[in-house]
């Protein structure tokens, strides 16, 4: 057995015990009363940093919560590897739903209980452990490290465009590999190979001056309600196609070779809908669940409300309505040219007698893909294959991690996603756990990876051109 394998082992009652305390820190970005929290959260990232020998560990303010920044660039000729995670969480409500308290973690048949236990503390402190054994054990590292940990990710990570722009050479490196995500079962790897963007907007109706009495106006004035769901029908069709004209004008269609991968995965849909509560599956014709799941772009109400809501009966014509929506977008769809193109099919589709406001969110996210073949998906390959006796998938994922593109954009680099979570952990939900085989897989596997970026062909090429 590798020294470093044995440091892991006859400290893993420490190191679990590490998880704990970091998971006591109710480091929630989207409240202002857990600032200080995250503060916390971020001096303990640090501390820990430090405790493992990584060097030049700073806390760095940006205009929100802070980023913790360390490094060790003593690998004379090897490529520079930066490792992103995010130390910041969820809320927890509902607070009743969950079996103890969410800040108060607790250890329950090889699970370890409390928010951020799967997204993203137990995932981002395994580089932390398995740079700490490599180093006690051998004294180098096999690669450069740089660590970037933020506290802003779970509010979409408003603060990082600006402050990677202004750090970027010291952010510079040849592979970044993301701690945050999932993995496909605990029995069997997988590699995310693709994220969706996101665009987000609220449509508001205005109708008459003042809630009106359906009794004396009714059938003299437009409904802003009945407005509205007319407007959200002409976006779908019944078969959940996307209506707006050009909205598919640049997706990418997905490869053959992606759909075969696709098709070569698994798939019980009866199991799927049992998991789901539903009796039937829906979506766009012509393709499989995992592709309109990944590949394919959405656009979904995601909330709606006017008029009463109350008990009872209130005979009210109301004056508002209001809808949220949301769009999943695929290479090479923008967020602002999709608001812009429903803002377009809104507008010459008003009713008469209301007037529509849309008013589109700030945190957009554009879409990320990475070559399957890429160096370091072929070093997380090779590792995972040994790790789990199994090849790993090739999946995407269809919800968004903006981190990917904004490193792409601003650094030149792809990231690799290598995490060890499972979807099945209630990630954001009460009663979020992770499995302590995950922990202690994934403090080997961040060893191995190291180990084989040491020398992986073709890892250190030109920027952007991996």
């Amino acid at each position: 057995m590798a020294k470093w394998a044995n440091f892991l082992a006859q400290h893993n009652e420490r190191f679990l015990e590490e998880l704990l305390d970091f998971l006591r820190l109710p480091s929630i970005s989207s409240l202002s009363e857990n600032a200080t929290d995250v503060q916390r959260a971020a001096e303990w990232v640090a501390h820990r940093l430090q405790a493992a020998g990584i060097e030049e560990v700073a806390i760095l303010p940006t205009a929100g919560h802070p980023v913790v920044y360390g490094e060790w660039l003593h690998a004379a000729d090897k490529p520079t590897i930066l490792i992103y995670g995010h130390f910041d969480t969820q809320p927890v409500d509902p607070v009743d739903l969950w079996t103890s308290p969410p800040f108060e973690p607790q250890v329950r048949q090889g699970r370890v209980y409390a928010r951020g236990a799967n997204d993203d503390k137990g995932n981002m402190i395994l580089p932390i452990l398995a740079a700490e054994a490599l180093l006690k054990t051998e004294g180098t590292l096999p690669v450069n490290l740089k660590f970037f940990f933020e506290g802003e990710e779970e509010i979409g990570s408003p603060n990082l465009p600006p402050f990677i722009e202004t750090h970027r050479q010291q952010l510079a490196c040849d592979l970044i590999i993301c701690a945050d995500g999932t993995t496909w079962r605990e029995d069997q790897p997988a590699l995310l190979t693709g994220f969706r963007g996101l665009c987000a907007m609220q449509i508001d109706i205005q109708g008459p001056r003042m809630d009106l009495h359906s009794g004396i106006y009714g059938g003299t004035v437009q409904n802003p309600i009945h407005a509205l769901v007319q407007l959200l029908d002409s976006l779908r069709s019944p078969e959940g196609k996307i209506l707006v004209e050009g909205f598919y004008d640049q997706v990418r269609p997905p490869t053959q070779e992606d759909r075969e991968g696709f098709a070569a995965i698994p798939f019980d849909e009866a199991e799927y809908r049992e998991s789901l509560g539903v009796d039937t599956l829906f979506g766009e014709t012509g393709y499989t669940t995992y592709e309109r799941a990944w590949v394919r772009p959405t656009l979904e109400a995601n909330g709606i409300w006017g008029g009463f809501q109350d008990e009872g009966v209130k005979t009210v014509l109301p004056q508002r309505a209001h809808a949220k929506i949301t769009c999943r977008l695929v290479p090479d769809q923008t967020p602002d040219k999709i608001v812009a193109l429903i803002s377009d099919h809104i507008a010459k589709r008003e009713p008469p007698g209301i007037s529509t406001t849309i008013h589109a969110e700030p945190s957009g996210a554009l879409p990320y893909l990475i070559p399957p073949n890429h160096p370091g998906n072929r070093a997380a390959h090779t590792v995972l294959s040994e790790l789990y006796g199994r090849e790993p998938y090739y999946t995407r994922l269809g919800g968004s991690l903006p981190i990917c593109t904004l490193f792409l954009q601003q650094l030149g680099t792809y990231t690799v996603n290598f995490a060890f979570a499972l979807e099945d952990e209630n990630m954001h939900s009460p009663d979020e756990f992770f499995r302590l085989s995950s922990f202690t897989r994934g403090q080997h596997a961040y060893c191995k990876l190291l180990q084989q970026l040491s020398h992986q062909e073709g890892l250190q090429l030109p920027r952007g051109t991996c």
